[in-house]
């Protein structure tokens, strides 16, 4: 099928931020008093918005998380993508594809806007996206799993939702894409196939996408 409009998540999809991201995710949240590996980082919260976390947090342990939390973890995430982020290897080739091709396409983020513009300038992926495409779960209040932030995505670029695919690395992600009754792919090279459930298929390394997409 031809889309209209492709929704590319962004962390792990597009820049190859989930390693770095969930590493010190579970060492903050351990360091506050809540035990967390970095496994069980990758399984709470991978593609969700920072009030999941709060959320998730408070539910279990009944406590609330400092009020600097947010502020804090993104100084020490945005420090540690200026020394080592990257894109997602085959990133920036898709994007040159699809803009050759006059495919419209767009990101859809559970991360704030300034999270985004950091690991785009970083990876040189800034090149591809001005800010009319940059959508981020700030924009509408509630992340993923809620279809909200992909509802707005599609709206914003005047494309019906059954027109649009999203490109998604997370479950959370793959059920907000479902949720807003859109066609989702899932990317393996970080979560296996069966985190990825519903999706309308999956693939592992980024140069299989644009066959995918009939490009």
């Amino acid at each position: 099928m031809r889309y209209d409009l492709v929704i590319f998540d962004n962390d792990g999809v597009l820049v190859d931020s989930e390693p770095i991201s969930n590493t010190l995710l579970a060492g903050y949240l351990t360091e506050l008093g809540h035990p967390t590996t970095y496994e069980e980082s990758v399984r709470d919260y991978m593609g969700s918005a920072m009030h999941r976390i709060h959320e998730l947090v408070e539910e279990r342990s009944g406590q609330r998380l400092p009020e600097d939390f947010d502020e804090t973890f993104h100084a020490r995430v945005f420090a540690a993508f200026e020394r080592e982020l990257e894109a997602v290897a085959g990133a920036g080739a898709v994007l040159k594809g699809l803009a050759a091709a006059g495919v419209p396409y767009c990101v859809a983020s559970s991360g704030s806007h300034e999270r985004i513009r950091v690991g785009h300038r970083k990876t040189g992926l800034d090149a591809w996206f001005r800010d009319g495409i940059v959508f981020s779960a700030e924009d509408v209040g509630r992340g993923k799993p809620a279809p909200d932030l992909f509802l707005h995505a599609a709206e914003r670029m005047g494309v019906a939702p059954e027109r649009c695919v999203v490109v998604e690395d997370s479950g959370l992600g793959v059920q907000a894409a479902l949720a807003a009754g859109m066609d989702v792919y899932g990317f393996t090279a970080m979560t296996p196939e069966e985190k990825l459930a519903g999706a309308r298929g999956w693939f592992r390394r980024m140069d299989e996408l644009p066959a995918i997409l009939g490009m």
